[in-house]
């Protein structure tokens, strides 16, 4: 399946008082990750949804193992889990610098038609480019 690695350095303003990451911001490196690792297969968010497909999140699961810490760089490995249908499960997992493991992720998201907002078939453009 696919692979893709994402590195973000941690900001000031993503920390708490004790200068480790917000749990709340997680949600959100995992975000940037699951576009870039679109964006090197050569789809964007931007071009499925100018094509009428969006991609609402409807689980989400992080399993919290260690801290990162303001000013850290991590790296963000994501994942296909398997063949996307009506849904795309993706796997993703964040490492430190060192490569401790941070965090384990698991979310799936639906391919939603703008024009009906009933759940469709995952675009052939996108099946094509992931190998199937």
């Amino acid at each position: 399946m696919k692979k893709h690695e994402t590195k973000l350095r941690v900001r000031y303003g993503e920390t708490d008082q004790m200068g480790v990451v917000y749990h709340g911001n997680y949600a959100q490196y995992l975000e940037v990750a699951r576009v870039e690792w679109l964006r090197s297969i050569d789809i964007s968010y931007k071009k499925m949804e100018a094509d009428g497909v969006m991609l609402p999140v409807v689980n989400l699961n992080i399993n919290f193992k260690k801290p990162a810490f303001y000013d850290e760089v991590i790296i963000i490995k994501t994942k296909l889990r398997k063949k996307p249908g009506l849904k795309i499960t993706i796997d993703q997992e964040i490492y430190n610098n060192e490569d401790v493991l941070l965090t384990i992720s698991e979310i799936t998201l639906v391919f939603v038609s703008m024009q009906t907002k009933r759940p469709i078939l995952c675009p052939d453009e996108l099946l094509k480019k992931l190998g199937f």
